[in-house]
């Protein structure tokens, strides 16, 4: 009986094989600006649920953070990440919630 062998592995042509698009961004100096808008779309989502969850308009978001109606358009905005740390902890409470922040590992 003859054993057959397994074929050979061939190399890859292509040396960016096997690379993560994180590791492309980071290389292409993008990382830091597409992580931020990425974080400020998931912020932009959680925000638009609360508020639909709890029947709120954005005119009442923006009465009840003393602030205005465009205002609150560009924090619900994922693609504007030009988002403070006061106007999110306003909506927050605005909306009977806390923000909590933390750092994780790289």
């Amino acid at each position: 009986m003859i054993k057959k062998q397994p074929p050979k592995a061939r190399k890859s042509a292509n040396p960016h094989r096997g690379s993560s698009f994180e590791d492309f961004l980071a290389g292409e100096g993008l990382l830091p600006e597409v992580t931020a808008l990425a974080l400020k779309r998931v912020v932009a989502l959680q925000l638009q649920e609360i508020i639909e969850k709890q029947h709120v308009t954005k005119t009442q978001l923006a009465s009840r953070m003393h602030t205005s109606r465009a205002s609150v358009d560009r924090l619900l905005d994922p693609a504007n990440s030009s988002l403070t740390m006061a106007s999110l902890g306003k909506a927050a409470a605005a909306l009977g919630k806390k923000v909590e922040v933390r750092f994780v590992p790289a």
